[in-house]
């Protein structure tokens, strides 16, 4: 089956069908957006109320135990449809869009959200999905509103910056740190964040060399270290991007009043579409606030230097 074009189809039946999804892809038309350039980096900011609910999720453990998960599919709503991918898993229209064209893929199981273990999962969806669709995974502590839940998320490829500056940020920026296997990886810091690529047309190579990197950067915790992570397949080559992050939240998101900023970066921030659910906070950021975020939540340049010494 072609899942890219598959997924296309359901989210056009969704839109159809389902008065509430087609309600949140409409407000995208309303969407506003700011642009800054950062020596040639382009970080996006809009302001997307329809993502207050997620922005404010509250993921601490009694919170969650005490909500019914709206991943599992028994909770769903009855007008949602989805469609059967491998592994249990089902891929749903997301009607809380960020991307004009968004989607949640939930395991059938209620599991903790896990990248260890489903490394190679994520990279076979990447595949499936890879014709239109950039697949990624927040972590438990890194943005993810389901943290309790299993699951991976899928957007329209070169809405974030990031998948089309890619190259250009590696060439400025990127240092290589092994070239082995049929795998290369990548360490980035471009000044705003933090990050490995592993680039390689060798589904095991990368998945081993994902997993060997998932058991440094763990250090032995039993928690998952703090994460983003994007995959893009293209000419039968996977780009797999690691953010590497030490906080969920910034400082400002706990502010009080005015000085409160509500942004909660998670995958698609990063990626360079920061998103903002008040009209007021994206009226008030600037260069200093987005470079001032993403310094606090992204490990220092030197944890970098540490963990690319033990990748090598």
């Amino acid at each position: 089956m072609n899942y890219s074009e598959a997924s296309k189809e359901l989210l056009n039946s969704q839109l159809n069908e389902w008065e509430f999804c087609k309600s949140g892809y409409n407000s995208l038309n309303s969407v506003q957006t700011k642009t800054f350039n950062f020596n040639d980096i382009v970080i996006k900011v809009q302001f997307n109320p329809g993502r207050l609910v997620s922005t404010s999720a509250k993921v601490d453990e009694k919170s969650v135990n005490n909500r019914k998960c709206f991943l599992c599919k028994q909770n769903l709503p009855e007008e949602q449809r989805e469609l059967d991918w491998k592994h249990d898993y089902i891929i749903l229209v997301n009607p809380f869009p960020i991307f004009p064209e968004h989607f949640t893929i939930p395991s059938l199981h209620h599991k903790p959200q896990q990248i260890k273990g489903n490394i190679e999962i994520f990279l076979e969806l990447s595949k499936d999905l890879g014709e239109y669709y950039t697949v990624f995974y927040n972590g438990p502590k890194c943005g993810a509103s389901a943290p309790d839940h299993i699951h991976f998320q899928a957007g329209k490829k070169n809405f974030m910056p990031i998948d089309y500056q890619y190259e250009s940020i590696c060439d400025r920026y990127g240092k290589l740190v092994t070239d082995k296997n049929g795998v290369n990886l990548f360490s980035v810091d471009d000044g705003l964040r933090k990050f490995l690529a592993f680039e390689s047309n060798n589904n095991e190579a990368l998945s081993k060399s994902l997993n060997e990197f998932l058991n440094i950067y763990s250090n032995g915790l039993n928690d998952e270290p703090m994460m983003n992570i994007l995959s893009d397949y293209n000419n039968l080559k996977w780009r797999v991007i690691v953010f590497l992050r030490k906080k969920h939240r910034p400082s400002y998101y706990f502010e009080e009043g005015e000085k409160q900023i509500m942004l909660s970066p998670a995958s698609v921030d990063v990626g360079g579409v920061c998103i903002t659910p008040l009209q007021k906070d994206f009226e008030k950021i600037d260069t200093g606030i987005i470079k001032q975020i993403f310094t606090e939540v992204f490990i220092s340049a030197e944890e970098l230097n540490e963990l690319c010494r033990k990748l090598e």
